[in-house]
C-alpha cells in the first residue's frame, strides 16, 4: 500500500510539484523568450519538504543540452515570479534545472534491442 496517500503533506508536495510542472510548461513555451531555449519538455518536478527548492528535470529536442540549460538556470527567477502568480502557495521554490538524460537512454535501449531482434531474427532465418 503506498504511505504518500495516508500522509497529506507528502501528497501535497506531489500536487504542488505536479502544479509547477504544469505551470512552468507553460511560461517557458508563452513568455520565456531566450532564444537558446527551444523546445523544452520539463519530465519531473521534485520539491524539498519545505519547498524552498524545486528540481526541474527537463529534456531538450533540439540545441544545446548544457546552453538550454544555463538559459533556464537563469532564468529562474523570473520564471520564480510567473509561478508566484499562478501558485497560491505561501513559499514558491527556488528552481534549479536539470538536463535529464532518459528519453535519449531510452531511444538508445530500444535501438539496442532491434537491433538484437533483427540479428536474431537472421540467425534463426539460417
Amino acid at each position: 500500500m503506498a504511505t504518500h496517500r495516508k500522509n497529506p503533506t507528502i501528497n501535497r508536495g506531489y500536487r504542488v510539484a505536479d502544479q509547477i510542472q504544469r505551470d512552468l510548461s507553460d511560461l517557458i513555451a508563452r513568455e520565456l523568450k531566450d532564444p537558446r531555449v527551444g523546445m523544452v519538455t520539463i519530465q519531473s518536478v521534485e520539491v524539498t519538504p519545505d519547498y524552498a527548492h524545486a528540481k526541474v528535470f527537463v529534456s531538450i529536442l533540439v540545441g544545446d543540452a548544457q546552453e538550454t540549460v544555463d538559459a533556464l538556470n537563469q532564468a529562474a527567477g523570473f520564471l520564480r515570479n510567473g509561478l508566484f502568480k499562478r501558485l497560491h502557495i505561501h513559499t514558491v521554490p527556488t528552481l534549479h534545472f536539470i538536463f535529464d538524460r532518459t528519453p535519449e537512454r531510452a531511444a538508445d535501449m530500444n535501438a539496442l534491442i532491434a537491433k538484437a531482434v533483427e540479428s536474431r531474427g537472421k540467425e534463426e532465418a539460417e
